[in-house]
């Protein structure tokens, strides 16, 4: 299998994590000096995801796909080989959220899978593991600010 997956032991209760990922995609999605925008966020299956990432350097990378799964408090699936309306697009990968409550905290495993190997390798060679990981530390610090709130 072609996939490249982070794991963390979330400091936060899942409804927080999930909280964090409906309410505050923008805060914790890249990471810095990247921000990102979510645009459309219509989380069913078929519904359209849509987030823009602007770098440090005037770059802008539109990320458009759909929802393929949603469970709530415990999985996303989503790719970008569609877009909304079943509308075929250059795939790229399958990615996932998996969060498994752990009492006051939540395991979670990120990941992307990949229609080749060529595709996998170039996810690799772009920072895959750092960057989802420092992803995955910048969304527990807002799901812990979150739970903090008490929100």
């Amino acid at each position: 299998m072609l996939e490249l997956s982070v794991e963390r032991l979330m400091d936060a209760p899942v409804e927080a994590v999930w909280k964090a990922y409906t309410d505050h995609l923008g805060e914790w999605f890249c990471p810095p000096p990247w921000r990102a925008e979510p645009t459309a966020m219509d989380l069913r299956p078929g519904g359209r995801s849509a987030v823009t990432m602007y770098g440090p350097n005037g770059e802008v990378m539109p990320q458009e796909g759909v929802y393929l799964e949603v469970v709530p408090l415990r999985r996303i699936v989503f790719t970008d080989a569609f877009t909304a309306g079943w509308q075929p697009a250059g795939p790229f990968m399958l990615g996932f959220f998996e969060f498994e409550p752990q009492g006051a905290k939540t395991f979670y495993r990120g990941g992307a899978r990949h229609w080749t190997q060529e595709a996998h390798a170039q996810h690799e060679a772009m920072g895959f593991t750092e960057g989802w990981g420092k992803v995955a530390e910048q969304w527990e610090a807002v799901a812990k600010r979150i739970a903090a709130a008490g929100a």
